[in-house]
C-alpha cells in the first residue's frame, strides 16, 4: 500500500518511548481535550510477548510518530488489535496503511495455527474522525463501548462496603492468579479475554512487579472478583475489574473499586481514570454518589470475523 512520501514505516521497538507517549497523548487531548497515558502504560503495552513482531508505526518529517498500530495473541478465536492515528491530510493514509498491516498479520497468524483470526481493535475514542470510518470501510462492526470515567483522589474515597463474609486482600500466590483468571473468563464483559493461562500470568506478574495493584475480593473464603490497577506520574488507572457471574448484584465491583482507588491514593496518584463496561454497570448512580467523578468518556471496540 502506497504512502506519502514524507511518511516512513518503522517498528515501535525501535521508536523512543517518549515519542510515542507523546503521540498518544497528542491523539487523546485533540478528541477529549486531555490526557490519560502515561509511561506506565507504555511499558505495560511494549511488554507484551511478541510486540516488537506484531506492531507498527508511522513517522513524519521530523521524525514524529502519526500513527501506531499493536497486535496481540490472547488465545481463543480473536486478536486483540490496537490502531491510533493523528487526524490531518494523510491521517486515514495513515490509518489504513496499519491496518492493512494488522489484517495480514492476522492472517498469518492464523495461518500456522490452522485457524482463521477474528480481529478487535479496541479503546477507539468517541470524537475520533479518523479510526472508526476506516475500520467501517474494512468491513469492521461495532461492538462493546467501554465507560472511561475520571475519579478525583485529592480526598480519600469512602471504605469499600463489603459483603457478608466478604475479605478484600492482594494477589499473592501461583492459586491466587489461577483463580484470577478463572474469574477473568468467566466475567460477562464483552471486552477483550486473555484466554492464555501463561500470557495472562505473564501480565499480571509484570503489573505486580511494576508496583501495581491486584486485589481479590473473596465471599467466605471464595474468590468473587478482582481488580488491577496501576499508578504513574501522580495518576492512576483501574486497568481490569470482574465479577462472577453469581455475585453479581453484591456491591463486589464497586467495594473492588474503592479499595483499589484507595490504594492508588496511597501510591501518590491525585487522579485516577476507571474503565467499565457501560452495559455490566448496574447503578451508575450509585458509582457517581460513592465516588468523585469529574468527567467521562467513551471508548468503543471494533470487530471483524475473517473467516
Amino acid at each position: 500500500m502506497n504512502l506519502p512520501d514524507h511518511l516512513t514505516l518503522k517498528n515501535p521497538a525501535d521508536v523512543p518511548l517518549d515519542s510515542l507517549i507523546r503521540f498518544v497523548r497528542t491523539y487523546e487531548e485533540n478528541i477529549t481535550g486531555a490526557s490519560t497515558y502515561s509511561r506506565e502504560d507504555i511499558l505495560q503495552e511494549t511488554g507484551i510477548p511478541g510486540y516488537r513482531d506484531n506492531s507498527w508505526c508511522l513517522t513524519d518529517a521530523a521524525d514524529e510518530v502519526v500513527a501506531w498500530a499493536a497486535l496481540t495473541v490472547r488465545g481463543g478465536d480473536t486478536v486483540d488489535a490496537a490502531l491510533t492515528a493523528l487526524p490531518g491530510e494523510h491521517g486515514e493514509a495513515a490509518a489504513r496503511c496499519l491496518l492493512h498491516r494488522l489484517l495480514n498479520r492476522a492472517g498469518e497468524l492464523g495461518e500456522e495455527q490452522d485457524t482463521h483470526y477474528g480481529v478487535s481493535v479496541r479503546g477507539v475514542l468517541s470524537g475520533d474522525t479518523v479510526v472508526p470510518r476506516v475500520l467501517e470501510r474494512g468491513g469492521f462492526v461495532r461492538g462493546v463501548t467501554l465507560g472511561q470515567y475520571s475519579v478525583d483522589l485529592t480526598e480519600p474515597p469512602l471504605p469499600p462496603a463489603l459483603p457478608e463474609n466478604g475479605l478484600v486482600r492482594p494477589v499473592s500466590s501461583d492459586a491466587d492468579v489461577e483463580a484470577v483468571h478463572g474469574l477473568h473468563l468467566r466475567n460477562l464483559s464483552k471486552g477483550p479475554k486473555t484466554h492464555s493461562p501463561e500470557l495472562f500470568r505473564t501480565l499480571l506478574n509484570r503489573l505486580r512487579a511494576a508496583g501495581g495493584v491486584a486485589l481479590v475480593l473473596e465471599v467466605a473464603g471464595r474468590p468473587a472478583g478482582y481488580v488491577l490497577a496501576q499508578a504513574g506520574d501522580g495518576e492512576g488507572r483501574v486497568v481490569e475489574l470482574a465479577v462472577a457471574p453469581a455475585s453479581r448484584g453484591l456491591g463486589i465491583g464497586l467495594a473492588l473499586t474503592t479499595a483499589a482507588l484507595a490504594d492508588l491514593r496511597a501510591l501518590g496518584a491525585a487522579r485516577a481514570w476507571i474503565t467499565m463496561d457501560t452495559a455490566e454497570l448496574r447503578d451508575q448512580e450509585g458509582l457517581h454518589r460513592v465516588l468523585a467523578i469529574q468527567g467521562e468518556r467513551a471508548l468503543t471496540h471494533y470487530v471483524k470475523q475473517t473467516a
